[in-house]
């Protein structure tokens, strides 16, 4: 080890085997997570060329290869638990997108939260057992933000109960879809539903791709690959249209909204269930931030640990660049917000699970505030974690511009995040809209709940911006009970004042 990385690692005050314990969940998790990656590591197989001097063939190649290694392994070792699933598959990938990432994060979860028992016997069963490969189709070359735009449409035929569905347009195709372009054999779609003349709105469908064998396009279908992209190379995203294509009618996911086989529409408690897999996604792109923004970090730490530059005085030796001050101005901020983004991720996970499971017990009160929470907490992470890793980059000067550093990789990946699940700027502006509207109940003399209960102070009293030295004996920067209710003050203004 590096004598200067030996020193620093010495001189810490606390016991880094603990914090590890607290970022993994505890103790056990972090002997279970070595273990696995342990398992990975040795493993022959999972070894192969260095992707950085691989063509994008041969990158999809190796990944597609890993993943189906993968996959043969968890079940060789018996590893089934969600959390060790994903241990291994960042392990096996190593910071890498593969073909399987939105079968596994996108076409299971919609088909677990959007299926009847009886639609989960039928699909999701055999996609989790990877006898079938999915994944989600929403996005289309037109609209994708603004998904009332979305133009695909699925027909309902009550003579023969199935749905027609078509790309009318050019701008209806689908388009940017993960493992569409080669590795899936069927796709949830999203398509405006048609009924009886009339339309309801955006709904999901399973909907068969390719045939099982062959892997040629079924008829009716035309899906490829878009082709090269600014990062992303192991995943194939694609395009997809359809042609007249019918689907049975038992093929539309009717957990929430049905379609009888007279073409009778049974609508759900609220339309925005269907875009449940979105805020799914959103939820965990929170700690994806954490996690692409601390690797980052770690790479532009350690070399400022390692790296010398700058003769101070002439004959003693060049200092480390962690030693300056607008070193540690850059990197430092950075490493406690990947910390604070890592428990936020963990936070706002079990919010989505807590919520979700009462939305399938009928309680759809929590719904709105789910919706704003994970739009605003995807945009600003994501915004943030993009921001902070060209940091890191440029903080390891023009060895950060080196794909041996690792950083040109991390944000390549990383970066799309910001856009995908919903555009970020759109995402704010959902979010403020939600404010505006609990601004509004409050003002009309309505109590609000849940997170945004600091705004029921606001008719009683006009806050107005005071130094903390006015509040001596209020505000204790030292005090997290302290700094919370100088934020609600702050927060509360702010909405105030966009009012």
């Amino acid at each position: 080890m590096n004598p200067d990385l030996r020193k620093e690692r010495a001189a810490a005050t606390f016991n880094p085997e603990l914090i590890t314990h607290i970022l993994d969940g505890s103790p056990e998790n972090t002997r279970r997570r070595r273990e696995i990656e342990n398992l990975i590591l040795n493993d022959p197989d999972f070894q192969h060329e260095d992707y950085n001097f691989l063509t994008r063939s041969q990158r999809y190649e190796v990944a597609v290869k890993k993943s189906a290694t993968m996959v043969k392994k968890m079940r060789e070792f018996g590893i089934a638990d969600p959390e060790e699933i994903m241990w291994f598959k960042n392990s096996v990938h190593r910071g890498h997108p593969e073909p399987l990432d939105l079968h596994l994060g996108m076409f299971l979860p919609t088909l677990l939260h959007q299926a009847t028992e009886e639609q989960q016997e039928r699909f999701f069963m055999p996609a989790w057992n990877l006898e079938i490969t999915g994944t989600y189709a929403q996005t289309e070359m037109g609209h994708g933000t603004h998904l009332r735009g979305l133009e695909t449409t699925a027909t309902y035929d009550p003579k023969t109960q199935e749905f027609i569905l078509n790309s009318p347009t050019v701008t209806s195709i689908k388009w940017w879809p993960g493992g569409l372009g080669k590795t899936s054999n069927h796709a949830i779609v999203l398509a405006q539903l048609i009924t009886r003349g009339e339309c309801y709105g955006l709904h999901a469908f399973v909907v068969p791709i390719r045939e099982i064998g062959t892997h040629k396009p079924l008829p009716g279908i035309t899906v490829g690959d878009i082709g090269p992209k600014f990062g992303y190379e192991e995943m194939d995203n694609g395009y997809l249209k359809m042609d007249n294509y019918r689907i049975p009618r038992e093929n539309m996911l009717m957990k929430y909204a049905q379609v009888k086989p007279d073409g009778t529409y049974v609508k759900p408690l609220s339309n925005k269930l269907t875009y449940g897999t979105m805020v799914f996604v959103r939820s965990f792109l929170v700690g994806s931030a954490a996690q692409s923004l601390s690797k980052a970090c770690t790479i532009a730490i350690r070399y400022s640990a390692v790296r010398r530059q700058s003769e101070i005085k002439r004959s003693e030796p060049e200092p480390q660049i962690l030693d300056f001050q607008t070193q540690q101005y850059k990197l430092f901020p950075l490493l406690a917000t990947a910390y604070a983004f890592h428990f936020l991720g963990r936070y706002i996970k079990e919010t989505y699970m807590r919520i979700n499971e009462s939305i399938g017990q009928g309680d759809l009160s929590e719904l709105p505030e789910l919706h704003a929470l994970t739009a605003g907490l995807k945009a600003f992470t994501t915004w943030t974690a993009n921001a902070g890793i060209e940091e890191c980059r440029m903080a390891c000067g023009g060895h950060g511009y080196s794909h041996s550093s690792g950083i040109p990789n991390i944000y390549v990946t990383f970066t799309p995040a910001c856009t995908f699940e919903g555009e970020n700027t759109v995402m704010m502006l959902q979010t403020a809209r939600f404010l505006m509207k609990i601004y509004d109940q409050v003002q009309s003399g309505k109590l609000v709940g849940g997170m945004v209960s600091y705004l029921n102070d606001l008719p009683s009293q006009r806050i107005q911006p005071q130094q903390v030295a006015v509040w001596p004996t209020l505000v204790d920067i030292n005090s997290l009970d302290s700094l919370t209710e100088a934020y609600k003050l702050r927060a509360a203004r702010l909405v105030e004042i966009a009012a």
